[in-house]
Order: structure tokens, then C-alpha cells, then sequence
């Protein structure tokens, strides 16, 4: 496949290895924190949880260790922008995580990697110790007395659930991939019951670039409520599919353009477990405030069967369900086997009817994202295309009502 990366001009803008560790050790850990709020940096795996907050929350935190956990567990079908930083831009991603342990005062930073990506693991260890050789890790960070930082990387074992950050932090301890309860949470009680920042590849990626350009300069791309730019992993039936640097507040229809995309007739935005679109709704906005997504774009056009493509991320979850909480564990075999009644013609709408309802209680009652955001693809895409799916393929169900 063709290598499109497009380059937009905030997190692939210019940067040198060690230009905002060395900013950061001129400065007070207040005035990071200021700069962040400043930028308005939200999570960029999904949940938009503002990156201010997150930190400012451990760097207050009374502990003799803290920790900060980077998410690169890249689970979520559809996105692959990760790979692409930890590969092109690991002074981006490693930076980051040294700018973040001198502003919450921790000493390790543990990166959790996707069990797929094992392939990448020498040539960041090799890179790590680069950056230990060049006094940008270990102790005395830059002449900094007194500041130590060190980075791990460790593999998870392809758990789709570890991507939630507390199953992340079980398997990290050596225990089964499930979600914890909270409260408490991982900024009070996290890796080894230590206050623990977990924040995405993208998320630590962009930290370098506001401190070194400031957070007002951040925050005049992208919108009011999503600064700065977002990496779009794009896939499915375009002509050049790939990662995408766009500002937030970017139309989905303009996104379409760039990427060559023709006889659209759905984008799933959020990978699987997101929200699928369908035509008339092409003009939204790609943005926390609208169509907010960790950056899967997937593009069907109108070749693509629609049942067919909602009973494959159906499976996915019955699968990779880890079966802890009831909601999930019973609700997506439920929803799988509503898709397959559907497909038969054996379903009544009224039983349909019951089906989304048992998905707006999964998303309020699962335990963790997985069961709560698995029931997005099955009711966007059955309210968004039932002509299709109902009617089209001469399957009318038995019409109960």
C-alpha cells in the first residue's frame, strides 16, 4: 500500500530531539501546567479528558513514587497513527514522557506496547538508550541536579480490554487485563498503587511542541473546545488511505476529498466501537464538540453491505468481551444474535426495539469503555441505514410491532 502521511503544521511541525526537555528544565513545574491549560490539551485516545487536569492532579499528590504510563496499546480496529509516531517521531512521544515526569516529579515511565508491535521494540530500546547516552534519561537529566527519569518498555499480549487504562495497569502488574473499579483512580491509585499519569502516544507527542511554542500558540489551531490537530487514521474504500495531521473542527466531507474518497455512503468514526455516519450527515465536524474520535476514520462506500459490516464488529466484541461485568459479557452475544436474526429475516421490530434499549443500558452499566462504547456501531448503524438493512434486501422480518 502507498505511504500517504500527510503533515499538518502542529504535531508535525518542526521539533529537535531534546528542544523542550531543555525548555522545561529552565522553568517551574507550575508554569508547564500553566502552559498546558493555556493549550487546552485533551486526551488524544478518546475520552478528551483534559491533560492539565490529569497531571496537575498527581503532581499535587503526597507519594515517595509516581508514575507515568504511556498508552500504546493500539487496539482499536481502524488505527495505526500510533505505530507511525513510535516509529517516525519517538523524540515527539519520549520527550514527553521526560517533560511529564519532571512536572508530576516521577522518576519511571513505563511505555505499555501493543503485543502486534513487537517488531518496533528494538529500535525504540535502541533509542532509549540513546537518549540515556545523551543525558536526556537517567539521572542528572541536561546538568538538572537532582531531577531522574528513566523509560521502560513493556508488551502487552494483544487484550483488546488493556486499552482501558486501568486493565492496563492489572496487566502491567502481572495480573489478568480487566478494568478496576472507580473510584479510586489511577491519579491517586495507579501502577503499584502509586499516583499514575496514563496518557495515549498522541497525547505525550504533542506536549514537546507546547512547550516549546508556547499553549497559545497551540490553541489557535483547531477549534475552541478541540485545539490543536488531530492524526486521522483513514482506511477502507478510498485512493489513498493512511495517516492524516488535520485541524480539529475539519468537515468530514473535506476530510473525504483529501483522501480520494469516491461513492461514500458511510465513515465509521472511532474505529469500531464508535459511531457510523452515513451521507447526510457528511458536513459534520471531526471534533470533541461533534464527531469525536481517538482517530479511526473507516470508509465504505456503496458496495459495502452494512449489516454485514455491523456483524463483524459485533464478533469482535463478543470476543474480545473479557467477561467480567455482566452488561458486556451477556449484551454484545445479545446483539450479535439480534444481527444474525436480522440477516435471517426472523427478527420483529419491536424485538430491534429492545435491542438498542439493551445497548443504552450497556453504555451506562458496563464497567469499563469496551461494554460501554460497543454499542455504538449497532445502534448508529441500524437507526442510520435501516432502509437498507430492513427492507432493500427483501428482508421485511415478520413485521411485529
Amino acid at each position: 500500500m502507498e505511504k500517504n502521511n500527510r503533515k499538518g503544521t502542529v504535531l508535525f511541525s518542526k521539533y529537535t530531539r531534546g528542544e523542550g526537555i531543555k525548555k522545561v528544565l529552565s522553568i517551574s513545574r507550575e508554569d508547564v501546567l500553566f502552559e498546558l491549560r493555556e493549550s487546552k490539551l485533551k486526551g488524544r485516545g478518546g475520552a478528551g479528558f483534559p491533560t492539565a487536569t490529569k497531571w496537575t492532579i498527581v503532581a499535587a499528590a503526597k507519594s515517595d513514587q509516581k508514575y507515568i504510563i504511556c498508552n500504546a496499546d493500539e487496539g482499536e480496529p481502524g488505527t495505526f497513527k500510533d505505530r507511525v509516531l513510535l516509529l517516525e517521531y519517538p523524540e515527539l512521544v519520549f520527550d514527553g514522557m521526560v517533560i511529564a515526569g519532571y512536572t508530576i516529579g516521577a522518576t519511571k515511565g513505563i511505555v505499555y506496547l501493543r503485543g502486534e508491535y513487537e517488531y518496533m521494540l528494538k529500535s525504540l530500546e535502541d533509542y532509549l538508550e540513546q537518549m540515556r547516552k545523551d543525558n536526556l534519561l537517567g539521572k542528572n537529566i541536561i546538568g538538572k541536579k537532582g531531577f531522574e527519569f528513566d523509560i521502560e518498555i513493556r508488551l502487552g499480549s494483544g487484550a483488546y480490554v488493556c486499552g482501558e487504562e486501568t486493565a492496563l495497569i492489572e496487566s502491567l502488574e502481572g495480573n489478568r487485563g480487566e478494568a478496576r473499579n472507580r473510584p479510586p483512580y489511577p491519579v491517586n491509585t495507579g501502577f503499584m498503587g502509586k499516583p499514575t499519569v496514563v496518557n495515549n502516544v498522541e497525547t505525550l507527542a504533542s506536549v514537546p511542541h507546547i512547550i516549546a511554542k508556547g499553549g497559545t500558540w497551540f490553541q489557535k489551531h483547531g477549534t475552541d473546545k478541540s485545539t490543536g490537530s488531530k492524526l486521522f487514521s483513514v482506511s477502507g474504500d478510498c485512493g489513498k488511505p493512511g495517516v492524516y495531521e488535520l485541524p480539529w473542527g475539519t468537515k468530514i466531507s473535506e476530510l473525504l476529498k483529501i483522501v480520494g474518497a469516491e461513492n461514500t455512503k458511510a465513515v465509521q468514526v472511532g474505529g469500531a466501537s464508535g459511531t457510523c455516519i452515513p451521507k447526510s450527515q457528511f458536513e459534520r465536524t471531526l471534533a470533541y464538540e461533534d464527531a469525536a474520535t481517538g482517530g479511526s476514520i473507516m470508509i465504505f462506500n456503496e458496495s459495502r453491505n452494512m449489516l454485514h459490516i455491523l456483524k463483524n464488529f459485533m464478533e469482535f466484541f463478543v470476543e474480545e468481551s473479557c467477561g467480567q461485568c455482566t452488561p458486556c459479557r451477556i449484551g454484545n452475544t445479545k446483539l450479535l444474535e439480534g444481527v444474525e436474526m436480522i440477516e435471517r429475516g426472523e427478527f420483529t421490530f419491536n424485538y430491534v426495539n429492545q435491542l438498542k434499549e439493551l445497548g443504552r443500558t450497556m453504555q451506562v452499566a458496563s464497567k469499563c469503555g469496551l461494554g460501554q462504547s460497543s454499542p455504538n456501531s449497532f445502534i448508529s448503524i441500524l437507526e442510520n441505514f435501516k432502509d437498507e438493512i430492513f427492507f432493500q434486501n427483501g428482508n421485511g422480518g415478520t413485521h411485529g410491532k
